[in-house]
């Protein structure tokens, strides 16, 4: 049973034998993919506040220097981002950051907002009306939460990043994987499109690596709900001395994810973070959110690449490069999704996968809805970057 699981309830049994496959597994075990995807979005740091403090993180600042976005500023950017051709709006923020900083609960309850979840409703909103399509990372969470969250996103996410005890992880807040796994399986009970990973190079061994993929196959098979894994390297900086794993581990990490998982959830590595070119061959088919706009408040050391360098990403591959939404086209509409997808089977919940808000906006003429289904249905000269 993996850390904090027991504290969860979370039931996830993997088999050594299965450990065992995924151990054996090379490079030269998989085939290179067919096409590469992307997806061009503007990155919101909604806050800079977090509960926890991992050791190998930049993002959060200490309690009295963490900042908060103003739906004004959100407007703003997610402006900047429909003018350049963006789908996607990618909030970004630790966890329960208003339970630790006052100054921001503070700030929250000035602009009359009862807690973070609350407000990232309303910056959603701001980003529909401007014609993009919400994908939210707000740290973990319970199935009540996703059921407010849902409506007004296309797709979520969180970083599984490991299912193992690690080093990288310690202090009096400390995330323990029970946590993340409960989030990715509240997630699935919901019927929210979801995004997740792991992190390599944080103390986690072979074993923990292969662990953890299978437990996120095991909750997509309950569910139906993963879209896409992602496979990221740890990145020296000015907080964390992990060094970069060297490019035969990621090769070997790539190749278990994709024996691993099934064939239509996606592998990714981030671009700016990885030598994505010498990765394809193992497996990768995209390459993640990359904006035109803005930077990566994650890893601010590590810039985007331009649009151009993953045309060359693909070229080299000798694949199609294709842009698409945040949330994959299998869990999108009939109406909307390309005739030769097959669709995501209905989420136990009941529910669509998309909530009437996200659907209504995929579906309207105006010229973002346009873009979006376009997209959406990799139609056109807009599904792919200018060359």
């Amino acid at each position: 049973m993996f850390p904090g699981a027991d504290e969860y309830g979370v039931d996830i049994d993997i088999d050594d034998a299965e450990i065992d496959r995924l151990l054996a597994v090379t490079p030269d075990d998989v085939e290179a993919p067919t096409a590469l995807s992307f997806s061009r979005n503007v990155f919101l740091p909604l806050t800079t506040a977090c509960r926890y403090t991992c050791t190998y993180c930049t993002y959060y600042d200490v309690p009295g220097e963490a900042t908060l976005m103003s739906l004004d500023e959100v407007r703003d950017v997610v402006r900047m981002g429909a003018d350049a051709g963006c789908t996607e709006a990618l909030f970004t923020f630790g966890d329960e950051p208003d339970d630790r900083y006052t100054e921001i609960h503070r700030q929250l309850d000035e602009w009359g907002y009862d807690d973070i979840l609350e407000y990232l409703v309303a910056a959603c909103e701001v980003a529909l009306d401007e014609g993009l399509l919400p994908h939210s990372n707000p740290g973990d969470l319970t199935r009540e939460q996703f059921a407010k969250l849902a409506p007004v996103n296309a797709s979520m996410g969180v970083m599984l990043e490991t299912t193992a005890d690690v080093a990288a992880h310690s202090g009096g807040r400390r995330k323990t994987p029970g946590q993340r796994l409960n989030t990715i399986r509240a997630a699935g009970e919901e019927g929210v499109p979801f995004t997740t990973g792991i992190l390599v190079g944080i103390g986690e061994t072979w074993r923990d690596r292969a662990e953890s993929l299978l437990a996120i196959r095991t909750l997509h098979e309950r569910y139906g709900h993963i879209q896409e894994v992602i496979v990221q390297n740890v990145v020296p900086n000015e907080r964390s001395t992990f060094e970069r794993p060297s490019r035969a581990t990621m090769r070997r990490v790539v190749a278990m994810a994709r024996v691993a998982l099934p064939d239509e959830i996606s592998v990714q590595v981030p671009p700016n973070l990885s030598e994505a070119a010498s990765l394809v061959d193992c497996g990768v088919d995209d390459l993640g959110g990359v904006s035109p706009v803005t930077d990566d408040y994650v890893n601010p050391e590590y810039a985007w690449p331009a649009l151009q360098e993953l045309a060359d990403i693909a070229d080299e591959a000798g694949v199609p490069l294709r842009e698409r939404l945040p949330v994959y086209s299998r869990f999108v509409p009939d109406d909307v999704r390309p005739p030769e997808t097959t669709p995501a089977p209905a989420p136990q919940n009941g529910d669509a996968w998309i909530r009437p808000p996200i659907a209504e906006r995929l579906r309207e003429d105006d010229v973002h809805g346009e873009r979006l289904r376009r997209v959406a249905r990799g139609a056109g000269p807009l599904s792919t970057p200018e060359r």
